[in-house]
């Protein structure tokens, strides 16, 4: 069938929306309509470059849609389901599956090569090329073909514009306060980075119990809206927060700091260290470069302090426990998703919305098909 995608032809340059062709889908895959992709700052980072994955690539992680068909032996999924799409493939049956780290799964050493799981050819094509997808999904599209091990079944009375956005951006965030940073009651927790990762982690440490929730952000406006989202306390920058938690919290610092910037740079970690109490925890949850091999920071602060530093990926979660869950959150009022949209955007506009991410004017940009 033809479609419609946003193609990256060359590193640095604009996403291209033109038509594509798409093969049915093979054994154990699905052809899902998507309804709507939210704009991840990590299809930013295959524009720069510091993803490193294969072009030409069709972009979009963050997918929701209706199921039209079904490839053999897929028994589960029918036309009509609606699904969301896990940015990490889970097959239920590797190491990290069986021990509850679905989002470690061995499938997901798969994802730079934006190939079909079961043979490693395409389904997407364009100007007599094969095409890859971002993260084996390609939400920037009208239509796309995945394997099963990508899709999380919902229901259907969710808007496919906000549960989207659980496939990535919500739950990474989310779970990197609940799940890697741990944060417990009482707790003080700095997010550093207020985009559609960071004010999900200020919503999971609000409901975590924390007892402050710092904002930091040189952008008014996403310092502005992460008060909405729960944060007690805001600053521009790090080295603004510094004497300011310090005040806060009468010298012992932050339990917790969540690195959620749109681009890591190790070159901050001494400072994200310095905001950190005795025993604190630093989770590193932003994409950092590829080729980043250093970072800046005291070992002896970490060892003499007992500070702890993690990474968390998908927010150390589990796609097919914490996607419906956190649904019904959202359902209940106690999850905002309709305040992380800041604006809609048709496939077309899709370099406008990202350069609105750039100009800090979005938490969070959906296409909506």
């Amino acid at each position: 069938m033809k479609t419609q995608a946003a193609v990256l032809w060359e590193i640095n340059k604009p996403w291209s929306v033109e038509e594509i062709d798409l093969d049915p889908p093979g054994p154990g895959e699905v052809l899902v309509k998507l309804g709507a992709s939210g704009m991840c700052h990590s299809d930013e980072h295959l524009v720069t470059g510091d993803l490193p994955f294969e072009l030409p690539i069709i972009g979009g992680h963050e997918g929701a849609g209706v199921v039209q068909e079904v490839g053999e032996g897929v028994s589960w999924l029918s036309p009509g389901d609606h699904v969301v799409f896990g940015f990490i493939p889970s097959c239920g049956r590797c190491a990290s599956c069986s021990t509850g780290h679905q989002n470690l799964c061995d499938l997901g050493a798969l994802l730079g090569t934006g190939r079909q799981i079961a043979d490693g050819t395409s389904r997407h094509h364009a100007k007599g090329k094969d095409l890859g997808t971002m993260c084996l999904l390609g939400t920037f599209a009208k239509h796309t073909v995945v394997n099963e091990a990508s899709c999380i079944k919902i229901e259907k009375d969710v808007p496919l514009t906000r549960a989207c956005l659980l496939g990535c951006g919500v739950v990474t965030g989310w779970g990197s306060a609940v799940y890697a940073a741990d944060v417990q009651p009482g707790d003080t927790v700095a997010v550093v980075g207020i985009g559609g990762i960071g004010a999900n982690a200020i919503q999971g440490a609000k409901l975590a119990g924390a007892k402050k929730v710092i904002a930091i952000d040189p952008v008014e406006f996403k310092r502005e809206k992460a008060m909405e989202f729960g944060a007690t306390h805001t600053f521009s920058s790090m080295t603004e927060a510094l004497d300011g938690i310090r005040e806060l919290t009468w010298g012992t610092m932050a339990n917790k700091v969540i690195m959620t910037m749109g681009v890591g740079s190790g070159a901050v970690m001494a400072e994200a260290l310095a905001l950190t109490a005795k025993r604190g925890r630093v989770t590193v949850t932003n994409i950092h470069p590829a080729m980043e091999m250093s970072a800046s920071m005291s070992l002896l602060d970490v060892t003499l302090m007992e500070k702890q530093i993690v990474g968390s990926l998908f927010g150390s979660g589990n796609p097919r426990y914490d996607i419906p869950k956190l649904l019904g959150l959202y359902r209940e009022g106690q999850l905002d998703l309709d305040g992380l949209v800041s604006k809609e955007y048709p496939l077309e506009g899709i370099n406008d919305g990202y350069d609105d991410m750039r100009n800090g004017k979005n938490i969070r940009g959906v296409l909506v098909f």
